[in-house]
């Protein structure tokens, strides 16, 4: 029995390493062959913006230094369209704005953000800032190249959420852009927590291991409890902002990052939805069962069998998925004279259901507590 047992160790043991080693190799190779075309794919990139640029079709705050200058590197292409499709944004941007006409460009861009945000008493003030934000050369005037290649952005939702939360510091700030390409302040941690594997190798490692060797990745608890103070701030501006209410429809912490002074920073916009969008959105599906009225990752509705349509209520909202985020995270390694309580305000904000609109006392006292909570633990540390 004890050499059978012997041998059987020796062939798990076998396996694991067997296991390992593939597992190593294969992010070594991923990660080699990601850098290179990467690589090729950002020198593509800056050639056909360069190439627009240089044709007078496209200017920006970026594109001097990217294309005259030299002194902004591309390691990667951030731009949104296909190589072969930079600029066609802005020519269709062309095809309706003849001319310097900053007025009509004005009209357009508050006609664009109402349909994107609704009805906002406050839209004239975000027009005022993203043609600030155009006027790329300061000299008092968005040109028809810097009007297109603003245009070009906005049609990118994140760059238009992006613009809306960086004020509150959510979001990286917008250093410049050039025609669809933009530049934000570089985020030095990333994900939120754990380790953001590629998807070949995601499949390689059992969810429970994941969950387990994600926690490993984390700052000091104090420093923990920073961060997530910067989510729930994050939650409660979107609840009900400047510009209205908006959902997050993805709270996976690949979308998280945290700068040196661990503070929270939203890193894919793509995760955010206004409200008004979402409910229109959803109420034009058609459905059989609830599986079938999911938004994005984390967006639900209900299905009416009846008129076989999916409602716009949100079933769950940002709050209590947050904390669903956040359980695992603070949990472990919390004081142990605080995880007891700590723990209970967590299972109660994650039991939140139904449109928080319609509890906001339930909400803004779950919210406070929790934060009045970490705040007590860390207020009087470095970390504050």
């Amino acid at each position: 029995m004890d050499r059978q047992a012997r041998v059987s160790f020796v062939r798990v043991k076998y396996l694991f390493l067997t296991w390992l080693t593939v597992l190593v190799g294969s992010w070594v190779l991923y990660v080699q062959y990601s850098a290179y075309t990467e690589l090729c794919r950002g020198h593509e990139c800056r050639n056909a913006i360069c190439d627009n640029y240089r044709k007078g079709i496209i200017d920006g705050s970026a594109c001097s230094s990217l294309c005259d200058k030299d002194t902004l590197y591309m390691s990667r292409c951030l731009s949104t369209l296909p190589n072969n499709q930079v600029g066609k944004n802005t020519f269709d941007f062309g095809l309706k704005f003849r001319g310097e006409n900053p007025p009509k460009f004005r009209e357009m861009v508050f006609n664009h953000l109402k349909s994107k945000l609704g009805e906002q008493a406050n839209l004239a003030g975000l027009v005022g800032q993203i043609l600030s934000v155009a006027d790329g050369n300061k000299d008092g005037r968005v040109s028809l190249p810097e009007a297109r290649s603003t245009w070009a952005l906005l049609q990118m939702d994140e760059v238009l959420l992006g613009l809306l939360l960086q004020d509150r510091g959510h979001t990286p700030r917008l250093l410049g852009y050039c025609g669809d390409l933009y530049m934000t302040e570089r985020v030095p941690y990333g994900p939120l927590y754990g380790l953001s594997l590629p998807w070949p190798l995601a499949g390689w490692v059992p969810s429970g291991v994941q969950r387990t060797v994600d926690q490993w990745f984390t700052p000091s608890w104090p420093r923990k409890a920073k961060i997530s103070m910067g989510l729930l701030e994050l939650v409660e501006d979107v609840f009900h902002g400047t510009y209205g209410s908006f959902l997050i429809c993805d709270f996976a912490a690949a979308h998280f990052g945290y700068t040196d002074r661990h503070e929270l920073r939203l890193t894919n916009a793509r995760a955010v939805v206004p409200e008004a969008a979402f409910r229109r959105a959803m109420r034009a599906r058609t459905c059989e069962a609830d599986g079938d009225c999911v938004y994005g990752v984390d967006c639900h509705t209900s299905c009416d069998v009846a008129e076989k349509r999916c409602r716009g209520e949100p079933l769950r909202p940002n709050l209590a998925k947050a904390c669903g985020t956040l359980k695992d995270y603070l949990l472990r390694g919390a004081p142990s004279g605080l995880r007891e309580e700590l723990e209970r305000q967590l299972y109660a904000c994650m039991a939140l259901r139904g449109n928080a609109g319609q509890m906001n006392m339930e909400h803004s006292l779950i919210l406070n507590n929790l934060k009045a909570l970490l705040w007590r633990q860390i207020s009087h540390t470095k970390d504050s």
